[in-house]
């Protein structure tokens, strides 16, 4: 997410940390390359102009040329104004109104409004309680119908059954009246999309608003498209009014052109981010955790959230009682692997840890990938429960046996064994609050 837009972007600051002082022409280069870092990263080039204009006459003041750590203060700086162009603040969805409250989702075909419609309708299930009933409109796409019917069963979602032949203004009166008999909470009408925006599209929409009358209108859209997303955000916003976007395919957006232009083009806050293909893949957008990761200070808090939600806490809990007696096992490492391959795996940690650039090189240098997860895996479970008690145990025969039945060699058995050792040291030390134990202290500290 956003990867390349903050390597860059951490390569400028750290060029211009190393400075002792800076004079006005050295901030206005390094403004020059974060301009177009952010047209680089397919940021709208009125809104990268507009951030530079905002940054400079606070950057080139008297108090930051003099500053002891200029490079700082231009980061901190850079921060500020991108929270206020990404929003303020997260923007909760409207859910205030006499149930059954209805939400509207809008978008082009493709852009993941469907599968956005059962993220949203888990999450509403999961915070707010909400009994939800899912509503598809789209009777021209074949088979939309039915993918959203689909959803709801794989995912214990109740919807609208189909009646072939209706038209979506019909369909809507009919999923307003059936959401009063059973009680919904909430109703998430799924509208048709086109491959591009028509004067019928609109109409329609426009029909099926005046009657349902949502709370919320939201924009779904693929953030991979750049640009193009900011431009049909505008004119989506200019037809139908729409209080709210949804960013999709957000996990797979190295650019983050789309996420920082979308709020100042057209005034409308992002509510959500799609950063995955499953249910529970829909993160609350929160702007200045955003502008953390794409500044590469990572975002600790969305980690620990993630954490407390993912992870079995009594197994953790366990974990650090014998990391405490200094009984760490490879049994316990193989939870705490199994416990990160739920938590989106090594990518999902990293992208949140601060340097995350930084973390990637040393980590390709090293060879390091996600597969490696699964090969330490498959290891771990062809040895003997002695085995993974007592690693001092396997000698030079028994890694050959562990090699055969996991399918690796013993040269990866040995860098397994060392990860294990080091990790286990690591893990002792900062169990016994020593934030020298392998994490730096900032992380340490927002953890503990």
């Amino acid at each position: 997410m956003f990867e390349n837009l903050t390597n860059k972007l951490e390569t400028i600051f750290s060029n211009l940390k190393k400075a002792p002082s800076l004079n006005v022409t050295q901030v206005d280069d390094g403004l020059r390359e974060i301009r177009k870092a952010l047209l680089e990263a397919d940021v709208a080039l009125p809104v990268a102009k507009k951030l530079i204009e905002e940054i400079r006459p606070k950057v080139v003041g008297k108090e930051i040329i003099r500053s002891t750590t200029p490079g700082q203060m231009i980061v901190k700086l850079v921060h500020d104004e991108l929270v206020k162009f990404l929003g303020d603040g997260k923007s909760d969805l409207n859910l205030k109104a006499v149930p059954p409250v209805s939400l509207m989702l809008v978008g082009l075909q493709g852009s993941g409004k469907t599968t956005t419609a059962a993220k949203i309708s888990k999450f509403l299930e999961k915070n707010n309680k909400s009994k939800i009933l899912m509503v598809s409109l789209d009777v021209y796409r074949p088979a939309a119908q039915e993918q959203l019917k689909v959803l709801g069963e794989t995912n214990g979602i109740q919807t609208l059954p189909v009646v072939e032949g209706q038209h979506p203004v019909d369909i809507a009166k009919r999923a307003i009246n059936a959401a009063k008999l059973n009680n919904s909470d909430v109703i998430i009408f799924d509208t048709a999309g086109r491959t591009q925006i028509d004067v019928s599209m609109m109409k329609e929409i426009k029909d099926i608003k005046s009657i349902i009358n949502p709370t919320e209108t939201i924009l779904v859209a693929d953030s991979l498209t750049g640009q193009v997303a900011v431009e049909i955000a505008k004119k989506f916003n200019e037809a139908v009014a729409i209080s709210g976007i949804i960013l999709t395919r957000v996990d797979g957006d190295g650019r983050g052109g789309a996420a920082i232009s979308m709020k100042h083009a057209t005034g409308v806050p992002i509510k959500f981010i799609g950063v995955g293909e499953k249910v529970d893949n829909l993160e609350v957008f929160h702007p200045d955790r955003i502008a953390n990761r794409i500044l590469g200070m990572g975002d600790i808090v969305s980690l620990v959230e993630k954490a407390s939600e993912t992870l079995d806490q009594e197994n953790l809990k366990e974990t650090e009682d014998r990391l405490r007696k200094g009984s760490f096992s490879l049994e316990d490492y193989l939870s705490q692997l199994r416990q990160m391959k739920k938590m989106g795996g090594m990518e999902g940690v990293m992208s949140l840890m601060p340097g995350v650039a930084k973390i990637k090189k040393q980590m390709d240098s090293s060879g390091i990938d996600e597969n490696i997860i699964k090969t330490n895996e498959a290891i771990i479970l062809s040895m003997t429960k002695e085995e993974r008690q007592n690693p001092k145990t396997i000698n030079g025969s028994r890694k050959k046996r562990i090699a055969v039945g996991s399918g690796s060699d013993v040269a990866t058995i040995n860098k397994l064994i060392k990860q294990f050792r080091m990790m286990s040291d690591m893990m002792k030390k900062v169990s016994r609050g020593d934030p020298k134990g392998g994490l730096p202290p900032e992380i340490f500290n927002q953890l503990k």
